[in-house]
């Protein structure tokens, strides 16, 4: 995984529970999802990325 993967994933992380964590104080469910959707986004793309580091080929 490159550098600019790695800080691609880790921002959507980042900003999806941000959106998500404010959104669900206002009590606006719809966007509390989308920033929950981005969350799990970020987290999937980490998860794709990380065994192709760890062949060693």
């Amino acid at each position: 995984m490159s550098a600019g993967e790695k800080a691609r994933a880790t921002a959507e992380q980042v900003v999806g529970k941000a959106v998500r964590k404010v959104a669900h104080a206002l009590g606006n469910e719809t966007t509390a999802a989308k920033g929950a959707a981005l969350e799990a986004r970020g987290k999937a793309r980490a998860a794709t990325e990380r065994p192709k580091s760890g062949l060693g080929h």
